[in-house]
């Protein structure tokens, strides 16, 4: 039996100024579909959403809904009333009992706030929303939704704002429900995970795929290779995106429904996205040996010495062409770190952090794209903002462009580029950011955020730029797409005052936190324990001491572990010179031979090191 239809749009035209948007669109909404929107920023992702949830009228054409159908939509901006709490807008008059009793409600406010009693929040569910955030906010609007049960649930973005943890929980949340989904969201991650249909919005029209974003990538790939399209330079950026998914993108959950030899044909004489031997050869020429040194150092919130401390006692070496990717919770002081390490290269060395050293090598030119949009005179062309910076760039390895031609890969075509800069959205001014950084041509790259208002395309055209950039780069993303697709190792804030490597990436990450979050969901009992050890007097003292590491001990363990972290970047360093040298020798199958055997004893031998690694991690965090 057909799943029935919950909504219809028949012919549906919408024009904004002189532009259609949408063109004599289509389309249908049946029960248990779950649907991704994609397309570029400006073409209609958002319209589109909003006609189907009627809370837009269409020019033309008509959106009909299922008799007694329910929707629950999260837009882009909320209707919370400012002057209520968020108890009265999540459970409403809901008694304490009744919601706590609620397994859907509970589940909510663990997933979105870390807890029932929300502890980020200052009143907890009594907080008063109108001085809260644009995230915080965002994630009330959420969990309102959530509670509902809406027949047909609509999210634009639902993941901006939102941790790494945060969107694990809001994929597995939405994959248990029921009700029909429709979501516009440049998070390919999620997309995977979540959605078993696809709708592309572009020049006016809809086209819809099967399955999840992996399998909209085989398809239009193969579509492009059948048809020979005239938009090469696109097509080019999805082979080599398409190559990185058949290789093996880590959490990757794709169902190849489509031709996979048509596939693997297409994607044959593409290279791996990253030639990471030679990327560091020109690194290291580049940078030289120092990028970043830290000893001992100590990271306080805001950077004062009365702050809280984020990071204590942190030894760390950031070397030239490392591509590390940063998580944390929120608040955890990623973007504490980067500012303190911003700082000390602006400063020459002399700002440093409240405790410790920081040492940044004197070659190093930083580029650092904050989460604040850089304000601009609104009356500047947008070609003349690029240009002010400079008018050619050396992306290396030979890449040499024009400041028009890099907004071009950026997707601001030739009319764009002339635009001022005060009619630009808020996307587009993201985009312009990054641009005038990468026009400065730093050899040291900090990226906070740098996916929040990018549509899917221009996330594409940015790990192609960076798949050639011979620098070092750190990235703090909630898209663990982006982190997987542009970074080579990944480093945790734990919320415990370090910083730890991972070699398990990000699934290691969300494993450490689920096991502190169940650690801290058994403590309420351990206070009544406290009070009894008090009373026993002297005598429970050693045993307390005992249970922890020494000092010394846990010295030695962090030198160890900083020991192992540099044989590993090594070995990945060796290894990418293997695969380059097997590739060069690839009919002396004798040369082969040898070089494969090298190969698998390094393999080996990373293998010992991530288990010693991650003894003496488990160690520590026990101690």
């Amino acid at each position: 039996m057909a799943a029935a239809n919950l909504v219809n749009l028949e012919a549906v035209d919408k024009v904004y100024g002189t532009r259609a948007l949408l063109d004599g669109i289509s389309l249908g909404v049946a029960e248990g579909d779950r649907i991704g929107v994609v397309g570029r920023n400006g073409d209609g992702k958002t319209t589109l959403v909003r006609l189907l949830a009627k809370l837009e009228e269409p020019d033309a054409g008509r959106v009909t809904h299922t008799g007694g159908l329910t929707l629950g939509v999260l837009t882009q901006g909320d209707s919370l009333d400012p002057a209520a709490t968020v108890r009265h807008e999540v459970v409403g008059d809901m008694a304490d009992h009744e919601w706590a009793g609620d397994a859907r409600v509970r589940d909510v406010l663990t997933g979105l706030f870390g807890g029932l009693d929300l502890p980020g929040f200052e009143q907890g569910l009594d907080t008063v929303i109108g001085p809260l955030s644009g995230g915080e906010r965002r994630r009330i609007a959420l969990a309102k939704l959530l509670i509902g049960t809406p027949g047909l649930v609509v999210l634009d973005e639902p993941t901006n704002h939102l941790d790494v943890e945060g969107i694990a929980w809001l994929a597995e949340h939405l994959r248990n429900r029921r009700a029909a989904l429709v979501v516009v969201t440049h998070d390919r991650w999620f997309l995977d995970q979540v959605c078993t249909r696809m709708w592309d919005v572009q020049r006016g029209a809809v086209h819809e795929y099967d399955g999840g974003y992996s399998d909209y990538v085989f398809a239009r790939a193969e579509r492009s290779r059948i048809a020979a399209t005239e938009e090469a330079k696109r097509q080019n950026l999805m082979r080599k995106e398409l190559a990185w998914l058949r290789r093996g993108a880590p959490a990757r959950t794709s169902k190849p429904r489509f031709r996979i030899e048509a596939a693997n044909a297409l994607i044959a004489d593409v290279p791996p996205p990253r030639d990471s031997a030679e990327l560091m050869k020109f690194a290291n020429s580049r940078l030289g040996k120092t990028v970043f040194d830290l000893e001992d150092v100590t990271v306080r919130a805001g950077g004062g010495p009365e702050g809280r401390v984020l990071l204590k006692g942190l030894t760390w070496q950031l070397g030239p062409g490392d591509r590390v990717g940063l998580l944390g919770v929120n608040g955890a002081g990623k973007t504490s770190l980067l500012r303190t390490l911003a700082d000390a290269a602006g400063s020459g060395g002399e700002r440093q952090p409240a405790a410790g050293r920081i040492v940044a090598g004197r070659t190093v030119r930083l580029a650092y794209l904050s989460q604040e949009v850089t304000e601009l005179d609104p009356r500047w062309r947008l070609l003349e903002a690029v240009e002010r910076v400079r008018q050619r760039v050396d992306l290396g390895k030979g890449r040499e462009m024009t400041a028009s031609q890099l907004c071009e890969q950026f997707g601001f075509g030739r009319e764009k580029q002339w635009t001022p800069v005060g009619d630009l959205s808020g996307g587009e001014r993201r985009r312009l950011q990054l641009l005038r950084l990468l026009m400065d041509e730093p050899n040291v790259l900090f990226l906070d955020e740098p996916t929040n208002d990018l549509d899917i395309e221009t996330l594409t055209q940015l790990e192609d730029l960076l798949d050639g950039w011979p620098g070092t780069l750190v990235v703090i993303s909630h898209d663990r797409y982006f982190i997987e697709r542009t970074t080579d190792t990944v480093h945790a804030l734990l919320g415990d005052g370090t910083l730890r490597m991972l070699p398990g990436g990000i699934e290691e990450y969300l494993r450490r936190r689920s096991r502190i979050r169940e650690a801290q969901t058994a403590q309420p009992a351990q206070p009544a324990q406290a009070a009894q050890t008090s009373r026993s007097g002297p005598q429970a003292a050693p045993s307390g001491a005992a249970e922890s590491m020494s000092a010394a001990d846990a010295r030695a363990a962090k030198k160890e572990l900083q020991r192992i972290e540099r044989q590993l970047d090594r070995i990945g360093g060796k290894e990418g010179e293997l695969h380059a040298s097997i590739a060069e020798h690839a009919t002396d199958f004798a040369r082969v031979a040898e070089l494969d055997a090298k190969l698998r004893e390094l393999a080996a031998e990373r293998e010992e090191l991530e288990l010693r690694w991650l003894e003496l991690a488990e160690a520590a965090e026990a101690g």
